[in-house]
Order: C-alpha cells, then sequence, then structure tokens
C-alpha cells in the first residue's frame, strides 16, 4: 500500500507541474511555514517548488510521504485562482 500511495501522490502531483502552490509545513516545535511558489519538478522520491518570496534560498523540496504523513500541505491555485487541496485519500476496496 506504502509505494501505491507515494506513486498516486507523484502522478497527482506531476499534473499540476509549473502551476503556483501554496504550501504549510512543519518546521518542527509547533512551527509551521508557510510558502507559496510554483511546482517545478517532480523526481522519484521528491518534488521541487520554486519559492516566490526572496529567501536566502529559492527552492525547497519534499518527500511525498510528507503529504502522505500530512507534514506538509498542499494547495493548488487552478487558473481561475480556486484552491485546490492535495491531499491523499485511501480509497476503501
Amino acid at each position: 500500500m506504502g509505494k501505491n500511495a507515494l506513486t498516486e501522490i507523484k502522478c497527482t502531483l506531476e499534473g499540476y507541474i509549473g502551476q503556483k502552490i501554496r504550501l504549510k509545513a512543519n518546521s518542527g516545535r509547533r512551527k509551521t511555514v508557510e510558502r507559496t511558489g510554483i511546482l517545478e519538478e517532480t523526481y522519484p522520491s521528491v518534488f521541487v517548488v520554486k519559492l516566490d518570496e526572496d529567501h536566502s534560498f529559492n527552492r525547497v523540496s519534499y518527500s511525498y510521504a510528507d503529504i502522505l504523513t500530512e507534514s506538509v500541505e498542499l494547495t493548488v491555485f487552478n487558473n481561475n485562482n480556486e484552491q485546490i487541496p492535495v491531499k491523499y485519500v485511501k480509497t476503501s476496496q
């Protein structure tokens, strides 16, 4: 199940490459970081987001397991500026 879940998340994100996203990530000790950027690339184990804000770094990467465990929340903005949450929902068989 674990491998299939990560593959499903990766396939979902591949459809959103180039679109604006907002991510909310746990950074430890009850701290959350919220950033916006463009989903730039997906790789076999991680995805890369090019950040809008001016930070000491331009890109961040997270694993698909971060979405599965909900330590990272992704929201995609479509062409009509509607927000689409990206989550893994286990389908019952």
